[in-house]
């Protein structure tokens, strides 16, 4: 047997602290010592496997097949070879041994049988206990074999490929045996959840408080993140599903909030971001700024395809909103919802918004109608439309100028 896979995680190694990566880093580097100097030493020997003599017959053939000039025969010859194995997988004079730790998750690579494997899990099993008081999680310690069964490391799913019809320019067999890196399918169905319910895209009703602007950006934001964590896997292509959800949700947040078509949005806010492999469709909001460079947010725009240098940041993707909420940037504006005024603009609270359908009423207030169409239970005002709402008189201006209260609602 070869290939085994050796995950293991610790318990006791304090988690969820900001410092907690530094000192599991700090109290484990007697561990990473143990393994430097006494497993991999143990369970590394031999330079190269010993060829397949069932491979190597069959090898020798071709070639004097083709020596002879029989073409057509060597090429059957070499399909039957290229379904073999190059190296005997069970050379026992040939022993690898690999170790991969970041904080207190760890993970080696074992070719041999899998009795050592299981050596090798007792063997630093006892020296957790014996020497750093910890143990090995039962729950997250596996021993998997990786031709058959992934093995999970860091939100990515570590396999051995085996590909007999991947070849390179020479005819030779590129993929089997290779390490690969894979995105696990149960991880893009739960950040597909995030965005679901009952099975279909759903707005967000927490960020219609924000401009189309930030709306834009927060998606981006999240897709961006996921993406980027996961470009060293071959199957990043799978984040598409995650992309069609998210622009279909955030296209629903948008129609939510302007009180329009999906269809409508997505004329309306459709752009094209330039990428190192041509144009690609994208959303995008601009925020005109007079003497400046407008502002510009995109969500899409990234191409999903494998990058084998990639960079990645081990940062999950924020999606709550912690900057300021919609009211305070109300205030902040100082600026009369009514009237437009900028003096002793002050907050006008209803104790919920069912009070705002008051029997009897025939024409309603424009103060009522702004606070019913934004669904809010706050109205910011200068001090004389706040004592004419109190009063139940006519604001200053809003109950007057027709043409101010539809521009109002077309802004709420």
């Amino acid at each position: 047997m070869e290939g085994w896979r050796y995950n293991a995680t610790l318990s006791g190694v304090p988690q969820g602290a900001t410092c907690s990566p530094v000192l599991s880093n700090v109290y484990l580097d007697r561990l990473d010592r143990f393994v430097e100097a006494e497993l991999l030493p143990a369970y590394t020997r031999g330079k190269t496997r010993r060829w397949d003599t069932r491979y190597k017959s069959l090898v020798n053939k071709v070639d004097r097949a083709r020596r002879q000039g029989h073409h057509d025969e060597a090429r059957a010859l070499l399909k039957r070879a290229q379904r073999l194995p190059s190296h005997d997988t069970h050379d026992p004079a040939y022993r690898r041994l690999h170790y991969v730790r970041y904080a207190d998750d760890s993970l080696l690579g074992f070719t041999g049988p899998k009795a050592e494997a299981e050596e090798i899990k007792r063997r630093l099993g006892a020296f957790l206990r014996d020497t750093l008081k910890l143990e090995l999680s039962k729950e997250k310690t596996l021993i998997t074999h990786a031709a058959s069964q992934a093995a999970r490391f860091l939100g990515y799913d570590i396999v051995v490929q085996h590909a007999d019809d991947k070849h390179d320019r020479r005819g030779h067999r590129a993929v089997n045996g290779r390490i690969g890196l894979r995105l696990p399918a149960d991880v893009v169905e739960r950040k597909c959840a995030l965005y679901l319910r009952n099975g279909k895209p759903i707005h967000r009703a927490r960020l219609t408080q924000d401009d189309d602007y930030g709306i834009l950006r927060q998606y981006q934001s999240e897709y961006r993140g996921v993406v980027q964590y996961y470009l060293l896997a071959h199957n990043v292509c799978w984040l598409r599903k995650l992309h069609w959800i998210m622009e279909t949700a955030l296209l629903k947040t948008l129609a939510h909030k302007h009180k329009a078509r999906v269809t409508a949005m997505a004329r309306r806010y459709r752009g094209t971001a330039s990428t190192p492999y041509g144009p690609m469709k994208c959303l995008e909001a601009r925020v005109e700024r007079p003497g400046k460079e407008p502002l510009v947010a995109r969500f899409g725009g990234i191409p999903l395809r494998r990058q084998k240098t990639a960079i990645l940041i081990d940062q999950s993707p924020l999606y709550l909103r912690t900057d300021r909420n919609e009211l305070v940037k109300r205030l902040l504006a100082d600026t009369c919802e009514i009237c437009g005024s900028t003096e002793n603009c002050e907050v006008h609270h209803i104790r919920k918004l069912v009070d705002l359908k008051q029997k009897g009423r025939r024409d309603k207030p424009v103060w009522v109608q702004i606070m019913a169409a934004r669904q809010r239970k706050t109205l910011v005002v200068c001090r004389p439309c706040h004592d004419a709402i109190h009063g139940g008189r006519l604001t200053r201006q809003g109950d007057r100028n027709g043409s101010l209260e539809s521009r109002v609602l077309r802004k709420a």
